[in-house]
């Protein structure tokens, strides 16, 4: 479905995207994760077709997205809101349908449609800056979906949003998912992507420095799990994998459960015990550091 190869963008000599390499294959859900300044915004432009590459090709659905039959393929929820603040949530949707030459039956039932994923259906005829950050994203969404696009690109479609809109947004993209819709979600909300995402890419300064499926880059990159455990009695014989703080127990594993089911055959009783295991986000710092972006 999308195909990208060698990359590359500079801007006044300085490189913001150095010759990447990626492919997303028709109904995946890919994250596109990256600090600020990474190179990811370049990228997305790129992808939409509003940023000239400086080398490098980008093949979506058969074509350049140059090419205004490619662009019309594609749906855009910028995390920058293209909404119409004076319009109501329907005249938004009507108008933007109008673009993608949609009229009659077709943009009633889509505007229809759109509204009803959105959950604004009851507000349909309000003006949009009457509405609250999180309905004012989730019309972005809609307004990105309404001429039926085949890839889906989400820019940060959570930013800003109140726990409610937030879990409308990721249940609905987990339903554009299951019904095949190929999806971009970039995010800096690590649990989103893990969530969500069959397959996650990290860039930094540039380039890529990881694209694997979650599970293959815990593996990888994750670390070790850290294994705090409530020591209630254990036979003076054995040796404990950690320092023993009063009765608490803590240490570093790449296999705890294995290594906990070891000890309690040799004796030792556990009360609580806790196991923080590697995440996107241990993952996402470890490539990236912990130093401040801004």
């Amino acid at each position: 479905m999308i195909e990208v190869k060698q990359l590359k963008k500079s801007y006044a000599g300085r490189v913001a995207v150095d010759g990447i390499d990626f492919s997303i294959a028709q109904g995946e859900t890919f994250g596109f994760l990256g600090p600020n300044g990474a190179g990811k915004s370049t990228t997305i432009g790129m992808l939409i077709g509003l940023v000239r590459p400086d080398a490098g090709s980008i093949t979506i659905a058969g074509g350049s997205p140059n090419l205004p039959s490619v662009r019309a393929k594609i749906g855009v929820a910028p995390q920058s809101l293209s909404l119409y603040d004076n319009l109501s949530a329907a005249d938004n949707l009507h108008f933007f349908g109008s673009m993608y030459q949609l009229s009659g039956s077709k943009l009633r039932d889509r505007v229809q449609w759109a509204l009803d994923f959105a959950g604004l259906a009851d507000r349909k005829d309000d003006w949009v800056k009457t509405f609250s950050g999180g309905m004012k994203r989730r019309l972005n969404i809609a307004v990105g979906l309404i001429h039926q696009p085949e890839v889906l690109l989400l820019d940060e479609p959570t930013v800003g949003v109140d726990p409610q809109s937030r879990n409308h947004i990721l249940e609905s993209v987990s339903r554009l998912a299951k019904d095949g819709l190929t999806i971009i979600f970039t995010t800096h909300y690590m649990e989103e992507a893990e969530r969500l995402c069959d397959r996650v890419a990290i860039i930094d300064h540039g380039r890529i420095l990881a694209n694997e499926d979650i599970g293959v880059m815990l593996d990888k990159f994750g670390g070790t799990s850290v294994v705090t455990a409530e020591v209630i009695d254990r036979p003076s014989s054995v040796a404990l994998p950690g320092e023993l703080k009063s009765n608490s127990l803590q240490f570093s594993s790449v296999q705890p459960i294995e290594e906990l089911s070891k000890l309690q055959h040799q004796g030792v009783k556990f009360g609580q015990i806790k196991i923080d295991q590697p995440n996107l986000e241990s993952v996402f710092l470890s490539l990236t550091g912990r130093t401040l972006r801004d």
